[in-house]
This record gives structure tokens, C-alpha cells and sequence, in this order.
């Protein structure tokens, strides 16, 4: 652009020392009152490419993007008018035109110059002061970027403390609403089978109702392609609605604009190539979506599908594994004439799923019953594997009404299923209760490496049985029974080394003396107190233990007076 023709450029007014201004770093431009350039320092060639002498005289749009020269001279001449400048008096990031052509950003300070009486009226009458503002936009995002990476670990870490896929979702959304200063997040997830993401949950910040847009999301469901959620889903990356109530891709403006929420984002959570669900968030303030932001969630999305992928696969393998547990187990104890009986489970608290205790009572048909214990060694599903082959031979065993007969039977089957496998041993319990007369129960008793009973009579708790050793070791084993007297007010309690082995943080065991001690106190009397009383003491002495719980089973009978 050639220099101005209105003459020569007056000199500044009223402005620092030339020798001060050409020493500044910052580029200092003065312009008069026609919006010419009047002065400008050196430092102006390191800033925008231009040399000093080049700009003399030239209007100001010449330093301003092609977008901005049509409202600047408006806004010049009202300034000029009335002294008042939108920008006058404060630092404001704008964009600069280079001489190359290229743009940057700058600070840029306006400040107003007062004429020196008796000078040209048209004289120097603002200064502005430029500034790259490159390395502060550099760290702003640099910032953001860490805030944001920052949110998406908690993210994680909430995810990480989630029971199931389900209440993971719900701290998914909570989290990342507090995290990135959003209003209200929405989850939608694949049905899997009709190709449609169906709304799943709205949360809301604390305070805020968002009943319109809540109405008009739930049960609904959305094709790919449909709307912002639907959107993310086809693209497989976030998208952005800056504007809820006007733009046509987002199909729920009318309850937008209800709630007062004005701009919103979504994006994909994926587990591995699948879309698994959409989460959206959404701002009653109107706010840009930086690239940054959009990375970061994007990277989310594709963490978070995992994550939830594997804790949905964990699940499923909980509930099998709970299932299996289940099958182990009697879905409820028989009624025994004459008898009280109760029992109780817990698994332990490693990484195995299914334990290896197991306990039993089976009716036969001439009015005995058959009590089995047992304890594999090892857990998981091999040691399930046992424990299934012991329970189911030990009922096939029990017609014979010889508890003897029934660990030797056992025995033999775990013998011929190791015989080209790894040695998994039982030890077990196994007691025969003849019908009850007046005198009380009689009971044959055989005991394969098993914790021994204990019982208890007028004089106090004392162990029963003769110990052998554990089946699946020596196929001579004999198991010998023992007679066990249970007259009218004693009690008969069998259990799993997981009562007796439980450790406190400093490694001390409940152990046998201290189930004796416990089962003495006042009030323990009855089955189902019994089991109770011991089950919540061991829960006790492993709270805050450094030390793993083992798999618990505990059976008492109890002889009524």
C-alpha cells in the first residue's frame, strides 16, 4: 500500500524519548489522527517483517488480517469522536499480519495520546504496543493439555474403584464433568444387536436441573449418523456443537435451549474397533473446544473402552465363577428330625474365583444322614474340578451308611483321576447321624487329615475323631470311624482351616485354642449362633490384615434338649 498523499506525517505528540522507544523489545507503533502510522520502532523488523521507514505514513489495516480492516475504520473515527476505544486502556490477544503474509498473535496495549495545545489536530493521538504473544499461547496450551491428561487420570482412578461396568459408567460421567469444568454429561450405549446407541444416564452438576433435556434423551435411541452422539459414532472421533439451539446436527435443540445449555461435545469410548458407547457433555456457557481438548478425550474414549471391556469381562467371570461356587455347595440344608443345622461359606479374598471348601448333608434312606466336609488343596478351577468329583462321590458312596466307606471311596477316585496328573490331596470330614432317640444322636465319625471336630458336652468343648491322612495320598488308607455320642444339649461343629489358620495384621493365627475360647462365651448357643459367631469373628481378625483370607466353611448340629 503506497504511503498516504495527505502530506507530510506530522511529528508525534507528547510521546518518550526516540532513543528510549527504539531500545524497547516491545514494537511500539504511534498512529495520528487519520489512523496513519506516524511512528514505529525498530523492533517492529523482529516482530512482523517490516522495515520502520516502510510503514511511515501508512494506515494501520496494513499491520491487520483482511477480516478485521472493514470494522476498524468505524471503530477508529467512533474513537476519535468520543475518546472511547473498546480496547483503549487494556492488553487484548489479537492477531497480526507478518509482511510475508503469515499471521501471529500478539498483545496487543492501546493507550491514548492527549495533542499538545497549538499542534495539529490531527496528530499522533494513540499508541499501541505489540507483543508476541506465541510463547504465552504456547503455555496456555501446554497447561490445559497437562490439566486435561490430569483429569483423564482421575478418570481412571475412579473407573479403577468401580464394582462392575455399570457403576463405572456413573463415575465415568460424574468424574469427567468435575474434572473438565463441564455441566452435564449423558451416556449412551450399543445395544449390540439393533445398531442403535440408546440413552443410558444423565448427570447433572450439583444444583442444576436439566429435567427437559433428561425427558427428551431418555428411552430414546439414536441411529449411526443421528445426531451429536450418533455423530461420534459414525466418526469415531469427538464432535463438536458450539451452538445447541441453532445447528441442525443436534436433534434436541428446543430442550437445550429450555435447560439453558449452549454448547456440547461428544466422543466415542472404544473398545478395541468397536464403539461401545458415546459419552456427551454439555456447557451452559458458549466456550470453544480446543484441538487439545478434543486429543485428550479422544484418547479417553479409547482408555476408558478398555478399561471397562476388561472389567465387564471380569464380571463375567465372577458371576461363572460364583455360579461354579454355588454348584459346589447345597442350596439349602435338609431338615434332620430331631436336629439343628446351619452353615456358612466365604470365599477367601485372593485372585482365585472358586475356592476349594465344600460341605454336604444327604438324607439316606433309612433315616440316617450323611455330613461331609471338605478342603481341596488349591484353589480355582482345577481345585473345583476335585471338589466336585469328592462331593458327588462321596453321595454316590453314602448308601453304603459307613463313613469309613465313603472317604475310602473318595479316596480311590482321586487317586485314578491324578494318576497321570499334578497330586491335588483332600482332607475331609465325613460323619454318619443315626435317627434320634431319647438318648440323643448316635454318630460314626472318620476324619482324613482334617481339622477334628469339636464338641461339645456338660463338661465343655473338647476335639473328637482320629486324624488319617488326607485322601488322594495312599491308597491303603483305612479311615477307621470313630463313635461320637450326642446326647440331648450337645453341639457338633466341623470346620475348614480357614477358621482356625485366619491371621491379625501381626500374623497371629485365631487357632484352635482361640475357636475353644470363642466358642465358650455366653450365648453361643444353637446351630445357626454357632456358625454365626464363628463366621463374624474370622471376618473380624482379617479386618485391616495384611493377611490374605483363606475359603471358610463352617457346619454345627446341635442335639435339642
Amino acid at each position: 500500500m503506497a504511503p498516504n498523499s495527505g502530506g507530510p506525517v506530522p511529528p508525534p505528540a507528547a510521546l518518550p524519548a526516540p532513543a528510549l522507544l527504539e531500545a524497547l523489545p516491545d514494537t511500539v507503533v504511534v498512529a495520528d489522527g487519520l489512523g496513519r502510522i506516524a511512528y514505529v520502532n525498530p523492533s517492529v523488523r523482529v516482530l512482523l517483517g517490516h522495515e520502520p521507514e516502510d510503514l511511515m505514513g501508512r494506515p494501520l489495516t496494513v499491520l491487520m488480517p483482511e477480516r478485521f480492516r472493514g470494522s476498524h475504520g468505524a471503530g477508529f473515527s467512533r474513537f476519535r469522536r468520543t475518546g472511547v476505544g473498546e480496547l483503549v486502556g487494556s492488553t487484548t490477544q489479537v492477531p497480526a499480519l507478518r509482511a510475508d503474509g503469515h499471521e501471529i498473535p500478539i498483545d496487543l496495549t492501546l493507550s491514548r495520546l492527549e495533542p499538545v495545545p497549538g499542534t495539529d489536530p490531527d496528530g499522533a493521538v494513540v499508541v499501541a504496543v505489540l507483543r508476541d504473544a506465541s510463547t504465552t499461547i504456547l503455555l496456555e496450551r501446554q497447561l490445559q493439555v497437562s490439566r486435561y491428561l490430569a483429569a483423564t487420570l482421575r478418570v481412571t482412578a475412579a473407573l479403577t474403584e468401580a464394582p462392575d461396568a455399570d457403576v463405572a459408567f456413573e463415575r465415568l460421567l460424574a468424574t469427567l464433568c468435575a474434572e473438565l469444568d463441564w455441566d452435564v454429561a449423558a451416556l449412551w450405549e450399543s445395544d449390540g444387536t439393533a445398531g442403535r446407541l440408546r440413552h443410558a444416564g444423565t448427570w447433572t452438576a450439583p444444583g442444576l436441573d436439566v429435567g427437559v433435556l433428561h425427558a427428551g434423551s431418555a428411552g430414546r435411541s439414536v441411529a449411526r449418523g443421528g445426531g451429536l452422539p450418533g455423530l461420534a459414532w459414525s466418526s469415531r472421533a469427538p464432535v463438536v456443537v458450539e451452538d445447541l439451539w441453532n445447528d441442525p446436527r443436534f436433534l434436541r435443540g428446543a430442550e437445550a435451549r429450555a435447560d439453558g445449555l449452549r454448547t456440547g461435545v461428544a466422543f466415542p469410548v472404544l473398545g478395541g474397533d468397536t464403539v461401545v458407547a458415546v459419552c456427551e457433555l454439555f456447557s451452559r456457557q458458549s466456550r470453544p473446544v480446543p484441538a487439545e481438548l478434543l486429543d485428550v478425550l479422544a484418547h479417553a474414549g479409547r482408555q476408558i473402552g478398555q478399561f471397562l471391556g476388561r472389567l465387564r469381562a471380569e464380571s463375567d467371570v465372577r458371576h461363572l465363577a460364583d455360579t461354579l461356587q454355588r454348584s459346589l455347595l447345597p442350596s439349602h440344608l435338609p431338615a434332620v428330625p430331631g436336629l439343628d443345622l446351619a452353615a456358612r461359606f466365604r470365599p477367601g479374598g485372593g485372585s482365585a474365583l472358586v475356592g476349594g471348601d465344600t460341605y454336604d448333608v444327604t438324607p439316606l434312606s433309612d433315616g440316617r444322614s450323611m455330613v461331609l466336609i471338605a478342603d481341596v488343596c488349591g484353589t480355582g478351577a482345577e481345585a473345583a474340578a476335585v471338589t466336585a468329583l469328592a462331593r458327588h462321590t462321596a453321595r454316590a458312596a453314602a448308601a453304603a451308611g459307613d463313613p469309613a466307606e465313603v472317604l475310602r471311596a473318595v479316596n480311590a477316585a482321586l487317586l485314578r483321576e491324578q494318576a497321570s496328573g499334578p497330586l491335588r490331596f483332600v482332607t475331609a470330614c465325613c460323619l454318619v447321624l443315626g435317627p434320634r432317640d431319647d438318648s440323643g444322636a448316635p454318630a460314626e465319625l472318620s476324619v482324613a487329615g482334617h481339622p477334628l471336630p469339636l464338641l461339645r458336652t456338660s463338661t465343655g468343648w473338647s476335639e473328637v475323631g482320629a486324624r488319617d491322612v488326607p485322601l488322594g495320598v495312599d491308597a491303603e488308607a483305612r479311615f477307621d470311624p470313630v463313635s461320637v455320642p450326642l446326647p440331648p444339649g450337645a453341639s457338633l461343629v466341623l470346620y475348614t482351616d480357614g477358621v482356625t489358620e485366619a491371621r491379625d495384621d501381626s500374623g497371629a493365627q485365631l487357632g484352635e485354642d482361640g475357636l475353644v475360647a470363642l466358642l465358650s462365651r455366653p450365648g453361643v448357643d444353637g446351630a445357626e449362633c454357632i456358625v454365626e459367631r464363628i463366621s463374624a469373628a474370622v471376618v473380624e481378625r482379617l479386618r485391616n490384615s495384611r493377611y490374605e483370607a483363606d475359603d471358610l466353611a463352617v457346619l454345627a448340629l446341635t442335639v435339642p434338649s
